[in-house]
């Protein structure tokens, strides 16, 4: 597989959205850290970061259902082991690096990680970690991506298209309940609610909703004519309150939420069909796609350096930025990028008949 020609291939605007996800995230975790000019208290479009996670996990629902559709009208099926091994070839290699760092450095004395987070941190169950160090903290968000990579493939594969819309729907409805039942009958689980996987399912299932019924959306009557028309920008708007009002805890958990979700869904799809307007050109921009390549790194490494309770001096805004974007550059040129670059040729070595299906975001994926 050659990289260009799949980069031209890559679905218009979303690395743009990728990096804008990433900047709300790198923002929230700024805020409040030593010559940062923004405080921990300013909070009037509510928690940027929680709402970059969504987007990004919204996005992760709609690529991977894109791509598994895609192999489904292709081949008639969906090979599971071909997709857990370039799962595995995109993901773990700049996971567990970064963990191994971590881990040496703390047993050099520098930070303070325990063996407990790190274990949790190494299994993908450190969302359901209460209490946990802020240097695998961030890895809550990894976690319930890869839960999700280990079931929705599954889920297509065994009950095939239209059923597993059908199951994403059913997701939609019950991971409100599973927020309200455990605020108001598991109190001493409160702290998972947005991070456990059953209350953070809906903004995935979201994007997987987008991708099978992409088609059907589009060609609507009045789709087409709310997308095209200025009343569309009620749809951001309304993400935007609702993130606002996301400390309201019982309205974030039954409706909130819900907005949020379909609002970032639907605006995807807007970004997606109007790539070529002022917009889209701002999205499919050569800086913001570079970020957007490098959004799985940045979202690594910024949590070691973005943060506010820390003395040291690589704590300190802009140097701590900047040396989080450095260690992601280092990890997306030396560990990412090479690999993507011969993950057809290592397919070939682990599967007996590779397929040459062109992702539709091949460094992204």
């Amino acid at each position: 597989m050659v990289l260009q020609s799949s980069q031209s291939k890559r679905i218009p605007s979303l690395d743009g959205l990728r990096a804008i996800s990433i900047g709300m995230v790198l923002f929230a975790h700024l805020t409040g850290t030593a010559g940062f000019p923004v405080t921990h208290r300013w909070r009037v479009l509510g928690d940027t970061g929680a709402l970059g996670v969504r987007a990004f996990f919204v996005i992760s629902g709609f690529l991977i259902t894109k791509l598994l559709i895609r192999e489904l009208n292709e081949s008639g099926g969906i090979s599971l082991k071909r997709f857990y091994l370039r799962r595995t070839l995109r993901i773990f290699p700049a996971f567990y690096f970064y963990l191994v760092i971590m881990g040496l450095v703390s047993a050099f004395g520098v930070i303070v990680l325990p063996a407990a987070d790190l274990s949790k941190g190494a299994l993908y169950l450190i969302n359901y970690a209460k209490a946990r160090s802020w240097y695998v903290g961030h890895l809550w968000s990894l976690s319930v991506e890869e839960q999700f990579y280990l079931l929705w493939p599954a889920t297509m594969c065994v009950f095939g298209r239209r059923s597993a819309m059908r199951v994403a729907g059913l997701l939609m409805v019950l991971a409100p309940i599973a927020r309200i039942l455990i605020w108001y009958a598991l109190p001493d689980f409160r702290f998972g609610i947005g991070e456990f996987f059953p209350t953070i399912m809906d903004a995935l299932a979201a994007g997987c909703l987008l991708a099978g019924f992409e088609n059907e959306v589009r060609s609507h009557a009045v789709y087409e004519r709310f997308s095209n028309s200025l009343v569309f920008f009620v749809v951001p708007t309304l993400v935007i309150i609702a993130n606002a009002l996301s400390t309201h805890a019982k309205f974030a958990f039954i409706l909130g939420d819900t907005v949020i979700n379909l609002g970032i869904a639907l605006c995807i799809l807007r970004c997606i069909e109007t790539a070529e307007g002022r917009l889209g050109r701002m999205l499919n921009s050569k800086p913001l796609v570079f970020v957007g390549y490098m959004s799985y790194s940045l979202c690594l490494w910024q949590q070691p350096f973005l943060n506010r309770s820390s003395d040291f001096g690589l704590a300190t805004f802009p140097l701590n930025l900047l040396l989080a974007s450095a260690c992601a550059a280092l990890s997306y040129f030396v560990i990412e990028r090479p690999l993507l670059a011969r993950r057809l040729r290592l397919e070939e070595l682990f599967l007996t008949t590779p397929r040459r299906l062109a992702p539709a975001n091949a460094l992204s994926d």
